[in-house]
């Protein structure tokens, strides 16, 4: 959000929820599947990329261990 110079009530209008439910999202330890999509789609980034490009890391990290 910060790259694209896009606030927490831009978010909030696009998720269809109040500003605060925003922050709360930015607070907690984890996420839905179906909330990373939407917000994966609105913010035109796919964060499950992410998850798995650090999943493929550690598969490899544990191969050359063994």
């Amino acid at each position: 959000m910060h790259r694209q110079e896009r606030g927490a009530s831009w978010l909030a209008e696009k998720l269809h929820c109040d500003r605060t439910n925003v922050y709360n999202i930015f607070k907690r330890q984890g996420i839905d599947t179906r909330l990373l999509e939407r917000i994966s789609i609105i913010l035109n980034r796919n964060f499950f990329a992410l998850y798995c490009q650090e999943d493929s890391m550690d598969v490899e990290k544990d191969s050359t261990e063994s």
